[in-house]
């Protein structure tokens, strides 16, 4: 696992659906990757949830985010930061603030 500063990791912030086959899941994760690419470094990707986490791990990202199907009622989104392995659920609105003051 490397632990690259997370203003030098290759990829700061990784966005990925719980489910690859849900179209709403995936079009809201896809769309959120996307609002965050001229702010930060971004990935999008897909698959089963702990070899996307592992595979970013290995890489250096130091956050993920999880877009769920809770995520599509109460707007908000988990966000597992590499190092602590803390899962908290952020808010839509305030994730921009919350992942550029640690990035």
């Amino acid at each position: 696992m490397l632990r690259f500063h997370p203003k030098i990791a290759p990829v700061q912030v990784a966005v990925f659906p719980l489910a690859r086959n849900k179209d709403e899941l995936v079009e809201r994760a896809r769309s959120l990757e996307a609002e965050l690419r001229p702010h930060f470094r971004t990935q999008y990707d897909e698959g089963n949830v702990g070899q996307l986490y592992r595979r970013q791990d290995e890489i250096g990202t130091p956050f993920c985010l999880m877009f769920d199907y809770d995520s599509l009622t109460d707007h908000k989104i988990t966000v597992r930061e590499r190092d602590s392995m803390k899962q908290e659920r952020i808010s839509f609105d305030s994730l921009r603030n919350y992942l550029t003051e640690r990035l």
